[in-house]
């Protein structure tokens, strides 16, 4: 009964054979493998962009720093809500790749309203030489707080960027289980939407550790390879990063395990609903949940080996009563019946 992360769970095994598959003979180093000619026809497919630019790094850090800074200057200022992962969880290496700064913008359930991205890109560049200018706009797709943004809501934020002039990441470390809940393609939730380049994640969808770097506009292919270099981030042995990537998109196996690991959350969410004494912060729209529960049944389930992650106290000492909230994530290999014996658990 493992909730903690989709990071935690195993490579799909159709991952692992492409791995075995590509450790034959020798290959061109450094991107220039054929499996990689593949994948980026495979990844412009996808997107129904012939044009666009594809990397592939192994790390979303990396995906999502490289890209901004490919899409800033150093005097920019970067647009984000203050749950986005940029903000929470790179340890400021946007800032450390890219030079320029985050901007947190209000945000609602975790999302950016078109209201206060307005607001927040006019108090830029308000200073002339003395402040910062206005750069990207960054969306997590899907959010720190499980939420997802419908179509309008990425276009509405779009059509405010480009009327500053800016150009829209879209952090997509979990890009797929985004299109499997909006049930609509790769390309109507970025270009068509108005993104300019997006972080396509594999790692926490059942790969071994590769992302993919979409740009839409080929003349910032260049700056992106060089700033990937610089970085560190340009792997020799590339052709596993390419093998992944070719096996995820290979009969929609990208799909695949991203409905399995959505449906697993909505039956947890349903089973939650039912309990009581649970409380659901945000609406369930991926593979994420924040619920509070009180601390004698963290307790509870936590004796029996449930593991997740407790945001707000120890669920061992205190009031058994204290509601404490707590996030559960399930990744594609989650069974339904893991997920039957936690609520049984906790109906117990």
């Amino acid at each position: 009964m493992y909730f903690a992360s989709d990071n935690a769970g195993p490579a799909h095994p159709k991952v692992l054979q492409a791995l075995v598959d590509a450790n034959t003979d020798y290959t061109q180093s450094y991107g220039a493998d054929p499996i990689m000619d593949e994948v980026r026809d495979m990844v412009r497919d996808m997107f129904e962009a012939p044009d666009a630019a594809v990397y592939l790094v192994a790390t979303g850090t990396a995906a999502n720093s490289i890209l901004l800074a490919t899409l800033a200057n150093p005097w920019d200022t970067i647009f984000c809500s203050p749950m986005a992962h940029i903000h929470e969880d790179e340890c400021n290496a946007p800032e450390f790749y890219s030079g320029a700064k985050l901007t947190l913008v209000p945000a609602e359930d975790a999302k950016m309203t078109p209201e206060t991205l307005r607001a927040s890109m006019l108090a830029e560049e308000s200073r002339g030489v003395h402040g910062p200018q206005r750069g990207p706009v960054s969306i997590t797709q899907v959010t720190e707080k499980g939420t997802v943004h419908s179509l309008d809501e990425i276009r509405a934020l779009t059509e405010i960027a480009h009327s500053f002039g800016s150009k829209v990441h879209l952090d997509g470390a979990r890009f797929c289980n985004a299109l499997v809940s909006l049930d609509c393609t790769a390309a109507e939730m970025t270009w068509k939407a108005g993104v300019d380049a997006v972080s396509f994640g594999g790692t926490k969808n059942g790969l071994m550790g590769v992302e993919c770097c979409v740009i839409f506009d080929p003349k910032l292919a260049w700056e992106f390879e060089l700033r990937r270099k610089r970085g560190g981030h340009l792997f020799s042995k590339h052709r596993y990063m390419s093998a992944q990537m070719k096996a995820y998109l290979t009969g929609d196996l990208w799909r695949e395990m991203a409905t399995s690991a959505n449906t697993a959350t909505a039956q947890l969410a349903e089973g939650l609903r039912a309990h009581n004494r649970a409380e659901l912060l945000y609406p369930v729209d991926a593979n994420m949940i924040f619920c509070r529960l009180p601390r004698r049944d963290h307790q509870r389930l936590l004796a029996a080996g449930a593991v997740y992650y407790t945001w707000d106290g120890d669920p061992e000492t205190g009031d058994p009563d204290e509601m404490l909230t707590a996030r559960f994530v399930t990744d594609w290999s989650m069974t339904s019946d893991k997920i039957d014996q936690f609520l049984q658990i906790l109906r117990s």
